[in-house]
């Protein structure tokens, strides 16, 4: 009887010693990340923060997501560095739409054959991106699984917890007919639309390097997604706010009525819905529809706050002086029947 060839886990794919090494080289990085909060540093079963002191009545706003078929277009392109900001991006702007701070972030990072300086040039992004979001990246998950992905590629989630104070909580419920929209600057198509991006970037024989308004294609399609946490947490502070919306897949006409209650309605003037030249070449070469624009990407629009007209110029005022583009796109109105979004 033959004996069977030893065999090890290394043999069958899985590089214990890879995964070591990346844990130390990301070490560094997320501790840049950490908030006084955060209990005990990277390597324990489970992660702990202190939430005691900061809130009488805290509730959790949890979020979870990934970033799409963007990270088709960044294993494409071998540009890894920043994508995991986008990760942590369309978490942390998604429960801040609660009016919630983001305190911590878990991710998981997912491959068939861990590449090292791949693996730690995502994680630096998604340390990057929680640092700039005041938000502790305390934990994840990086998966090496053989067979399960193609060489060169792997996947993403990430998955964020905040907090807010009870009697502070952004539901809808101040919303008013007269409130206006005010819309804040994206830095491109953030972290949606990809697959149409992709599909038109392709066919247009992948001119990596045209110049759209100054910057190369590749530049303006792989731009991080914008982090709004610091600014609009301190305009909750100081502003009352009415709702608030993050632009991602649907677009400005099926984001935006997700915090209008029901009665109400939006008339978004399009003249307003000016696009970077990101998305007038996406438009033009995709020969891609008005409507179909405005229902897919954000259009230049990724972040939008809804409040009273006597609260725009005070709003408005701070928002410049953060440094964020904006203007008003619309106002909330009456509305009685089945179609409450309308953009003309």
């Amino acid at each position: 009887m033959t004996t069977p060839t030893p065999l090890t886990y290394r043999d069958a794919g899985v590089d214990i010693d890879a995964g070591n090494e990346v844990v130390e080289r990301i070490k560094p990085l997320v501790k840049r990340s950490f908030r006084p909060e955060v209990m005990g540093g990277l390597g324990g079963f489970g992660a702990l923060f202190d939430l005691s002191g900061k809130y009488k009545e805290p509730v959790l706003v949890s979020g979870t997501d990934g970033v799409g078929t963007k990270l088709k277009l960044a294993q494409q392109l071998n540009r890894h560095d920043t994508i995991g900001i986008d990760l942590v991006a369309m978490c942390v702007n998604d429960v801040l739409v609660q009016g919630a701070e983001p305190l911590f972030f878990l991710d998981y990072f997912a491959t068939g054959k861990l590449d090292v300086d791949t693996t730690v040039a995502v994680v630096g992004g998604i340390a990057k991106g929680c640092e700039l979001s005041g938000c502790a990246l305390i934990g994840g998950e990086t998966a090496e699984m053989p067979d399960m992905y193609p060489p060169g590629e792997y996947d993403l989630a990430g998955f964020c917890v905040a907090a807010v104070e009870k009697s502070k909580i952004l539901d809808g419920a101040k919303v008013r007919a007269g409130d206006v929209l005010l819309g804040i600057a994206s830095s491109g198509p953030h972290s949606n639309g990809y697959s149409l991006v992709r599909r038109i970037y392709d066919r247009a024989g992948r001119p990596a390097e045209l110049d759209v308004g100054g910057v190369n294609l590749v530049d303006a399609l792989m731009a991080p997604t914008q982090l709004y946490v610091k600014p609009i947490l301190e305009l909750l502070g100081k502003h009352d706010l009415h709702a608030m919306a993050h632009i991602t897949g649907g677009g400005l006409t099926e984001n935006i009525i997700r915090v209008i209650p029901d009665g109400l309605g939006l008339e978004i003037d399009a003249s307003t819905i000016v696009l970077p030249p990101v998305f007038d070449w996406l438009q033009r070469e995709g020969a891609v529809p008005r409507e179909e624009m405005w229902r897919t990407f954000n259009c230049g629009v990724g972040f939008v706050l809804v409040l009273a007209q006597d609260d725009v110029a005070a709003v408005s005022a701070d928002l410049q002086r953060l440094g964020l583009p904006h203007r008003a796109i619309g106002q909330v109105v009456p509305a009685g029947g089945a179609e409450r979004v309308r953009i003309g």
